[in-house]
């Protein structure tokens, strides 16, 4: 939809480390000469550095926006740099690595720049896009940040990063390829890509396993229809009690589930459609999802005993 109202051009990361090109960035910026630079991905395994894009952004005297949606709980936390003393306008949601309820945030900064900016970002969301708060979501979401200002939250979001590293380690002892050789922060960007493999074929043998993760395209994919890698993150595990050698469980179950797809596509060819008609009554899936199950159960959730 914002497409409709605004023009938009990309920057890319490198397409050989998976890294922000910021040289390439910095040129293209100097071109288009935006209105704003917006910094924050979906997908990306390691630290941003904000200062970077305020050095752009005030070359070409462009506003600067982050969306911490995945990384704001690290951020909180200090276990990621903050974006504040740098950016204009940070957005964030509240569930993800914050672990609270599905909503969100907008912070901002009076500046002479935009001097009735909250007026602005008001007028934005409401009347314009939300048709009304939520008070269950306000009142959870006052509840998380409270827990967010606790030690144990410190400890969780410094386990998440510990424990994506770990899993990082793991899948390349294994020798699997990741984007950008590795992480930073919460998520793993698995590129399957050397496998002969697609993030589609992946993302759904695990699925039938009671693993939950995602198809991502990587730097160098042609399509995002048809992706060459799967994003998997740490926080919900960690949530549950997993630690790094927990890590390294989920690694062999990973690599199996990658073991798994080669088999199925070797059986019944590439195209997707009959790649899923072999996961059907899988016998190694079945088993695989058997042991996983069984393992999981031993962990508990927020909030049961």
């Amino acid at each position: 939809m914002t497409t409709i109202y605004f023009e938009s051009f990309p920057y890319k990361v490198h397409p050989e480390t998976g890294l922000i090109d910021f040289d390439e960035l910095r040129k293209n910026a100097l071109v288009f000469r935006p209105a704003m630079i917006i910094a924050g991905f979906s997908a990306y395994p390691r630290i941003l550095d904000f200062g970077k894009f305020r050095e752009i952004a005030d070359e070409v005297g462009a506003l600067l926006m982050a969306d911490i949606a995945h990384i704001s709980g690290l951020v909180a936390t200090k276990q990621h740099p903050s974006p504040f003393e740098f950016c204009d306008v940070v957005t964030t949601t509240t569930h993800k690595s914050l672990r609270g309820p599905r909503a969100g945030m907008i912070f901002y900064k009076y500046s002479d720049k935009i001097p009735d900016i909250k007026d602005r970002i008001d007028m934005a969301v409401f009347p314009a896009l939300q048709g009304g708060p939520h008070n269950h979501q306000i009142g959870a979401l006052a509840a998380q940040l409270l827990e967010v200002n606790t030690p144990d939250f410190v400890e969780y979001s410094q386990n998440v990063v510990k424990n994506a590293k770990a899993l990082a380690e793991a899948l390349k002892a294994k020798g699997h390829k990741l984007a950008t050789d590795g992480t930073e922060n919460h998520l793993v960007l698995w590129d399957v890509r050397p496998h002969g493999l697609t993030g589609g074929k992946v993302e759904k043998v695990c699925e039938n396993a009671a693993i939950s993760l995602n198809r991502n395209a990587v730097h160098g994919d042609v399509s995002a229809l048809s992706p060459g890698g799967v994003r998997i993150g740490t926080p919900a595990m960690t949530t549950r009690g997993c630690d790094e050698a927990d890590m390294k469980k989920i690694a062999e179950y990973l690599d199996r589930c990658c073991q798994i797809a080669l088999n199925v596509q070797k059986a019944k060819g590439k195209k997707l459609k009959d790649f899923e008609e072999g996961l059907d009554q899988n016998e190694e899936i079945l088993a695989l999802k058997k042991e996983v199950t069984e393992w999981t159960s031993k962990f508990g959730y927020p909030g049961l005993i």
